[in-house]
């Protein structure tokens, strides 16, 4: 049964939401998007329906337009961190969306678990 890459992303994508959705709570989630040329994340209170932080490689300050590797991933996470520091959050779910914890997705959890966000 051929399966397209899209088919597969939406299945991924539906899983983890789903999964966070059961056992989230009042915790606030972590959500990253990886687009070809940039990454974004953010950080939302889905009981509000409110984005509580956020940052990306699109932010002036982080001086990464453009920039998609690991590096630039990085930065973004560390920046989340404080970020969500700043607001109060200390504890959130990480939502992966629908892309492999692998590379990117993972350089940022990592700088965002360095910054002091657990998850």
């Amino acid at each position: 049964m051929a399966t397209s890459k899209r088919e597969l992303f939406r299945k991924r994508r539906l899983r983890v939401r789903t999964r966070i959705k059961k056992i989230a709570g009042e915790k606030p989630r972590l959500s990253v998007h990886r687009s070809s040329k940039n990454i974004y994340v953010q950080v939302i209170d889905d009981v509000q329906g409110r984005t509580l932080a956020a940052a990306s490689t699109l932010d002036p300050k982080l001086e990464l337009k453009g920039k998609n590797n690991k590096e630039a991933a990085a930065k973004v996470g560390a920046e989340i961190a404080a970020r969500a520091k700043a607001a109060g959050i200390e504890e959130v779910y990480f939502d992966r969306g629908g892309f492999l914890f692998h590379g990117k997705v993972k350089a940022l959890a990592d700088a965002a678990r360095e910054g002091g966000l657990k998850f």
